[in-house]
Order: structure tokens, then C-alpha cells, then sequence
């Protein structure tokens, strides 16, 4: 039975001289706390600080980088135990889906999904074989052990991963109560967990929770949305709630980056249209590219970070979305322009200094020739590391490769996470600290860094630039009496 052991050199260069120094830059910054300032994790899990029942539940069923292959062989999500649309759970066992799972792991060899599982299952449950099939039930049996056990739940866990700060995301019609619960829970690290604001669906006219949403945010705003006045004041009532929860950013994630500058007698008419539902195609993205300037002046006003997440053509799978809805690992991404697209917001805003946009991208065409040359020069801009179907050893050397030489590494933002699967946030973080220190390593080999400023910029990249982009302040250093 093959033994599953994590090399104490994965992912550093393989050149002996560069691994070295490698090396020797991760060792500062291993044991490093996390910070995660942007994510998908579920904040009822720290209000709770409920048991999960089964690896099932936990590591299968909420996480698309896995379905979505398995879907891909022909494996269907209701075996897996994925909800279906609206929540309605399919009427499959949690072990049978595991070992379905296990029996389709080869399928995951070489993939960043393969790194944090095996992260997960070696260093967070202590497993020491690998997983196949033969030996499904013994990892579904230690895990279900373990996650009945205090030390396996949410906030323990929270503790133990050595966590700062972790961001979930949360959209404005939520009335933030687990976020209200964990502060008011007397837990030690309550603050630590804060929320984001994500206005997309009162704000994109296509999305199709639209105007369901509308009316819970006037709800919870209290503003009257019916009018544009009405509707910018609703998202600033709504912004000041989540910072009252710890936020310290936004985020959006359309299609496109497309900005706009228009008129009020302009903005009054569109929005006219778009809550009337006679919107077209084009009326409806000249408002969300209207919106995301008005949400730059909302964060130049208050001072969140603005992140934008653009060039997902969501829910490409027109019959998967029917029947299970959205975030099943249908999104595809698509090419993206940024030059053009964010103009009319650089020319309001793109010289404040005291306004902080990051961008992101899934297009890595536009690393070097648009992305790092925007933020190399606007105050405002920075970048944000690899993305999603780039979060992965690779593509975070090509993101290091094709950004540093126009935007160097002051521009960029430490790492973001972005998962929903919280028992692989060390992994990912890991694997993102051993891929900086193998980058830093290489440029102190050829003589291009001096190896102090490869160790100041590898604790940059790790925890300084993080806290600056998101506006965080370091814990204050506990002295032990002499």
C-alpha cells in the first residue's frame, strides 16, 4: 500500500544551488500566521462552531475544483451528494460518494486540487497511506473520528491553522447574522473573522436573483431603491453595515471591467430602464460598468479596497444550471480587455493614492501587455495574485514572470485564497510561500536580489503587502516579562 508523505522540498527549484536558498527564505516564513483577506468560507460555521458530519459534507460536496472534474468523466454531481437547486439535498450516502471519489482520484494527478488534499489529509488528519480505493473507508472512517472530536471544529481549527484574519464574502442582501453571532459568541478570535461586501446581484440587471434581491436590499437598507438617489444611498447604508462587521473591502465579479462615467440626468434614465426590466443587453452593461466607478467612489469615500473579478462566462452549463444552479463548476473563462475597459474610471479616480483597486484576472494574456503596466504606474491599481484556474504552482510563476518586470512586487498584493474548502487554506498558503521562495531564490542566484532583500520581500509577500492592500493592521507583539 503506497505511504502518503509530503517531501519537505515540494514545489522548491529543483537546481541544488537555488534550492538552497529557497530553502532558507521559506524557513522564515513558514510558520507565518495566515491572512486571508478574500474568500468564500461560510461564516455559519464560526457562528455555530458545529461539528461537520463527514469528509463528504466537508471536502467533496461544497468544492467545484473537485466536481467539476469528476464531472468531466462522466460522474454525476447527484452521486457526488452536491445540492441541487434551491438546497434540495440528492438521496445519496456521504460514504458511497466518498468511494466514488477515491476510486477517481487518479484523476486528479498533477493538478493544484491534488497538493492541498494530500496537504489536508497528511498534515490536518494524519492519514498515511494514499487514497484509492481500497482504502476509502478507512480515510471516510478517520476523518468522520476526527471531525466528531472538539479539536476538529470550526473555531479549534481556526486556531490551530495560526489564522490572522480570514474575509468571507457575503452579497448586500444578507443581513450578516452569523457574522453578529461569532462577535457576540465571547470567542477569543470572533473579530478575526470579518465579512465582504459583493453587490453583484443588485447590480448586475441579468442576474437571475435580480429583483428578488432588490427588495431585501431596500429592506435591510431601508432606502427607497426605486430611485437612483435612493439606490446609491441603499449601498452606502449597506457598506457602513459590513464594516461594522470587519469589512474592509468589496468585490465584484462581472463579466467584463468596463467602466463608465456618465451624467446624473444619464445614470437617473438608465436606471429607469433597468428597474423597469426594459434594460437591453447593452443598457444593462453600461449600467453594472457605471456601477463599478460608482463603487470606486464609494471606496474612495470610505475607504474599502475595491476588488474586481472579471472574465467568467458563468453557468456556460445551460442544463446543469437548471437543475443545480450556480457555482458547479461551469464557469469558464474568457478573454478580457482592461485598457479600454477601466478608462472612464482612471480618469475620475486612477491618481487617488488613498483609493486602492485590485485587479484580477483570468486571462493571462494580459499579465505583461495591460495588467502590469496599469498598475505600475496608477496610484490606485494593484494587482492581484493568480486566479482560480491559474491558483496553481504554475501559475503563479508565470503571474511572478509576466507581472515583476513592469510592476515589480510593491504593486502586487501578497496571496489570496478565494476558496471555499477551509481545511485546505494552510495548503494553499503553503504552496504560494514555496512558490514566491523558490521565484526570490532564482533572482539571488543570478545576482539580480541580494539575499536580505529576497528575506524582506519574501515576508512581504507573505503577510506586509496583505495587510496594506486590505488595510489591516498587524496584531499587536504579546512581550513576554523578563
Amino acid at each position: 500500500m503506497p505511504q502518503l508523505s509530503l517531501n519537505p522540498d515540494r514545489l522548491l527549484p529543483a537546481d541544488p544551488t537555488t534550492r538552497a536558498i529557497a530553502r532558507e527564505l521559506y524557513a522564515q516564513v513558514a510558520g507565518a500566521p495566515i491572512i486571508s483577506p478574500h474568500g468564500h468560507t461560510d461564516p455559519e460555521w464560526f457562528a455555530s462552531n458545529a461539528a461537520w458530519s463527514n469528509a463528504t459534507e466537508l471536502l467533496l460536496a461544497p468544492d467545484h475544483y473537485l466536481f467539476r472534474m469528476l464531472y468531466s468523466q462522466g460522474v454525476s454531481l447527484d452521486a457526488l451528494g452536491v445540492p441541487r437547486r434551491g438546497g434540495q439535498m440528492p438521496d445519496t450516502d456521504p460514504r458511497e460518494a466518498w468511494r466514488l471519489f477515491a476510486a477517481n482520484w487518479k484523476l486528479f494527478r498533477g493538478t493544484p486540487s491534488s497538493m492541498w488534499l494530500n496537504h489536508v489529509f497528511a498534515e490536518v488528519f494524519g492519514i498515511e497511506v494514499t487514497l484509492d480505493e481500497g482504502t476509502a473507508d478507512h480515510y471516510f472512517d478517520v476523518m468522520g473520528e476526527a471531525l466528531a472530536s472538539p479539536a476538529f471544529r470550526p473555531r479549534a481549527l481556526f486556531e490551530r491553522f495560526n489564522i490572522e484574519l480570514l474575509a468571507t464574502t457575503e452579497g448586500a442582501g444578507d443581513d450578516l447574522q452569523h457574522h453578529k453571532a461569532t462577535r457576540a459568541s465571547g470567542w477569543g478570535k470572533a473579530g478575526a473573522v470579518v465579512t465582504t461586501y459583493r453587490p453583484d446581484s443588485v447590480i448586475d440587471p441579468e442576474h437571475d436573483s435580480f429583483t428578488r434581491d432588490m427588495a431585501r436590499f431596500a429592506e435591510l437598507s431601508g432606502e427607497d431603491v426605486t430611485s437612483w438617489t435612493g439606490y446609491l444611498a441603499a449601498h452606502r447604508r449597506r457598506r457602513a453595515d459590513f464594516r461594522a462587521m470587519g469589512a474592509t473591502a468589496t468585490d465584484h465579479g462581472f463579466l467584463t471591467p468596463r467602466t463608465a462615467n456618465l451624467s446624473k440626468a444619464q445614470c437617473e434614465a438608465l436606471f429607469g430602464k433597468v428597474m423597469g426590466g426594459k434594460a437591453d443587453a447593452d443598457e444593462a452593461e453600461l449600467f453594472r460598468a457605471q456601477m463599478l466607478t460608482e463603487m470606486a467612489r464609494m471606496s474612495l469615500e470610505d475607504g474599502m479596497t475595491m476588488q474586481i473579478h472579471p472574465g467568467a462566462t458563468r453557468n456556460h452549463n445551460a442544463r446543469l444550471f437548471a437543475s443545480h444552479g450556480r457555482d458547479k463548476g461551469a464557469d469558464i473563462p474568457r478573454g478580457t480587455e482592461y485598457v479600454e475597459a477601466l478608462r472612464p474610471m482612471l480618469d475620475l479616480f486612477g491618481n487617488e493614492a488613498d483609493l486602492t483597486v485590485i485587479l484580477f484576472t483570468l486571462d493571462e494574456t494580459t499579465y505583461a501587455r495591460e495588467l502590469a503596466p496599469l498598475a505600475g504606474h496608477y496610484p490606485c491599481l494593484k494587482l492581484g495574485p493568480a486566479w482560480w484556474f491559474h491558483d496553481s504552482p504554475e501559475g503563479m510563476r508565470r503571474f511572478r514572470e509576466m507581472t515583476t518586470e513592469s510592476a515589480g512586487f510593491y504593486n502586487t498584493v501578497g496571496f489570496n485564497d478565494d476558496t471555499r474548502a477551509f481545511l485546505s487554506i494552510p495548503a494553499r498558503h503553503d504552496v504560494a510561500r514555496r512558490i514566491d521562495c523558490g521565484f526570490l531564490a532564482r533572482l539571488v542566484a543570478e545576482h539580480r536580489l541580494a539575499d536580505w532583500e529576497a528575506a524582506e520581500l519574501a515576508q512581504e509577500l507573505t503577510t506586509g503587502l496583505v495587510r496594506k492592500a486590505y488595510g489591516l493592521k498587524a496584531p499587536a507583539r504579546v512581550v513576554e516579562p523578563a
